[in-house]
């Protein structure tokens, strides 16, 4: 059984969830989420929570009992506060800059590097290094987050590029070949 998937998903006040079928609907303060769930999954809407229910006992049915929870669980909590992502870019030289919906990436290539932030995102670059990237839905945000990252991923030496604030670069030290 899920442990994940038997807790019921609270619905705060100013959220409302509405249920179609297999289609699910979040809308709050900060927008609409909507998904479309599997068909051993059952969903059971109560006062001010939502159940995650499987359709047959099969072990299959409850991983994606768990694994559909979360995601609902995310949408619940996107349209309530939204999730926010910061990035840190280390480097002489490297900085980015946002105009519109377009992040301007310089770090080390000969011409900078445009990065178009997908719908729902958005992008607040603070002195030169610091990008905070917000959005409601959680999934978007850490699959372009891993993108704008992959464009230079960090090294281990001088620990150059761009990371997420709260990782960990493991350094290596450098060359020793002229110390005898």
């Amino acid at each position: 059984m899920s442990r994940i998937g038997k807790q019921p998903i609270p619905v705060p006040a100013g959220v409302t969830v509405s249920i179609d079928g297999q289609h699910v609907s979040v809308k709050g303060g900060k927008g609409i989420l909507q998904r479309t769930v599997r068909e051993e999954i059952k969903l059971v809407q109560q006062a001010n929570e939502l159940l995650v229910e499987t359709r047959d006992d099969s072990t299959k049915s409850n991983a994606f009992r768990g694994l559909f929870r979360s995601l609902i669980n995310n949408m619940v909590v996107g349209v309530d506060q939204g999730f926010k992502k910061v990035m840190l870019i280390e480097g002489v030289g490297y900085k980015a800059n946002v105009i519109g919906n377009t992040l301007t990436l310089n770090v080390g290539y000969s011409n900078p590097v445009n990065f178009i932030l997908p719908e729902g995102i958005t992008a607040i670059v603070e002195n030169n290094t610091k990008i905070n990237l917000e959005s409601i839905d959680k999934e978007l945000l850490g699959l372009t987050a891993s993108k704008i990252r992959s464009i230079r991923k960090p090294e281990p030496y001088k620990g150059k590029g761009i990371r997420y604030a709260d990782e960990h670069i493991v350094r290596k030290v450098g060359k020793s070949a002229g110390k005898k």
